[in-house]
């Protein structure tokens, strides 16, 4: 069970990552309508306003996660958040094309996702970790969905401007929701290197390369299908567009009936590499369905039911298998180079199902789709099972400097990481089980003066 202070931190962290994911998604089903009013639109300047976002994210997300690996987090967040409300306050008050561009790069600028996922991973136990980031998953699931519903009609409300008025107060609210996460200090053995020689250590681990080899995946995947079903649902399912959110919405609740159990089975009895293939053949079943009765409305709701189904289990566990797979000390910078995966995935996405629209063959386009993720399979076999590292909470010591204790803490084999919330006295303590010898065991005893259960 997770503690309270988890629980808080897990609402606040994820409710930043979906105000953050509205902001953005509602711009997407109305801007390549209402964006012609502003002066110097033309069709390409238009999706480039749309995509600037996506890529601008891609770009800074690995700088913004190498300096939070040195410094402190939750500082770096607050900056980001603060960019993406300025861009959106630009993107409101412009009357061209060229300044939406400006204040929708801006607004990319402030590529924090890497690092409030690991801000989550420091203040949740590491038994704790895949239901905190199986939240974050689906708030941003939910989040897509409401945006896709409140888009256009906060269009009709306010306007175009006023809905990027809307994203910056979005960008600010969720500054607030930042007051709900505990102080952190993170202290791990100290590897000393440059930034470019952490970055490149991280880009030689194979398994981390699957990893971002399937954020990819997944995300180039979920784009290309939000473009190219839309049409489907209306032309085979009889489903208007302004009533499409109600179609992902329950077939989004409906996959949280079986991705929850999938993702404590995976944590739980230590079959994460088993349930992440399994989510990827669903993928491939799913979308494998569309191919062959995409013509039959129910059959098409169900192809996209499983794809939902496997598309919530791996939203889940990525994240948490990076944070297991990543070292101690590159924790963000693992995370940002997953992230800008993902928003390069997104961007491809949306390239191939722009291009699946002109085939004029649904059967081949799904056959395409299928055939990615049956490589993305391919590539996946190779991963390892994750090693699992279990937490320990501490009160702090009262007769000790902090520091001393912590580096008196980290000197015994097998504890890999401390991370001290002061303000409320506790520290969780991170250990590799397999690692802790009777020797070590009795050191840490005596460090604390009792007797500890491994």
């Amino acid at each position: 069970m997770m503690n309270a202070l988890e629980r808080r931190s897990t609402f606040a962290l994820s409710s930043i990552f979906a105000l953050r994911m509205l902001g953005l998604f509602m711009i997407i089903p109305v801007f390549s309508v209402a964006g012609q009013q502003y002066a110097g639109a033309t069709p390409a300047l238009i999706g480039l306003a749309v995509g600037v976002y996506g890529l601008t994210q891609a770009i800074l997300q690995i700088p913004f996660s190498l300096i939070a690996d040195r410094y402190s987090r939750k500082p770096l967040v607050v900056i980001g958040l603060l960019l993406f409300a300025l861009g959106g306050a630009i993107a409101a008050m412009s009357d061209s094309i060229y300044g939406v561009i400006i204040g929708r790069a801006i607004a990319g600028g402030g590529a924090v996702s890497a690092v409030v996922m690991a801000l989550l991973a420091d203040v949740t136990r590491e038994e704790q970790r895949t239901k905190a980031m199986a939240m974050m998953g689906m708030s941003i699931g939910l989040s897509f969905v409401v945006a896709f519903s409140l888009g256009p009609w906060l269009t009709g409300l306010v306007g175009i401007s006023g809905l990027f008025w809307v994203t910056t107060i979005m960008g600010l609210a969720a500054i607030a929701m930042l007051l709900l996460v505990p102080k952190v200090t993170r202290h791990h053995r100290n590897f000393q290197q440059g930034y470019l020689t952490q970055l490149k250590q991280v880009l030689k681990m194979p398994d981390l390369n699957r990893l971002h080899v399937s954020v990819f995946a997944l995300h180039l995947l979920l784009t290309a299908m939000f473009i190219y079903v839309p049409s489907q649902l209306i032309d085979f399912a009889n489903i208007p567009l302004h009533s499409h959110g109600l179609v992902y919405l329950p077939l989004l609740v409906v996959s949280l009936f079986f991705a929850f159990p999938s993702i404590i089975l995976a944590e739980k009895y230590r079959k994460m590499r088993g349930i992440f293939l399994t989510a990827i053949g669903g993928i491939i079943l799913g979308l494998g369905i569309l191919i062959f009765g995409f013509e039959s409305k129910y059959i098409l709701l169900t192809g996209l039911g499983l794809f939902f189904i496997a598309f919530n289990v791996m939203e889940a566990l990525l994240p948490s298998w990076l944070s297991k797979a990543a070292p101690i000390q590159s924790k963000a910078t693992v995370m940002g180079v997953n992230a800008s995966s993902q928003f390069l995935g997104a961007f491809f996405g949306g390239m191939i199902g722009g291009q699946l629209l002109l085939l004029n063959d649904t059967a081949m386009g799904w056959g395409i789709l299928t055939g990615l993720a049956i490589l993305w399979l391919i590539i996946s076999f190779g991963l390892a099972q994750p090693r699992y590292l279990s937490s320990m909470v501490f009160s702090l010591p009262e007769d000790k400097e902090t520091d001393e204790w912590t580096s008196q803490l980290l000197a015994i084999r097998g504890i890999e990481e401390v991370v001290v919330m002061s303000d409320q006295q506790v520290a969780y303590v991170k250990v590799d089980k397999q690692q802790m010898d009777e020797s070590a065991r009795q050191h840490l005893t005596h460090l604390l003066g009792k007797e500890v259960a491994i």
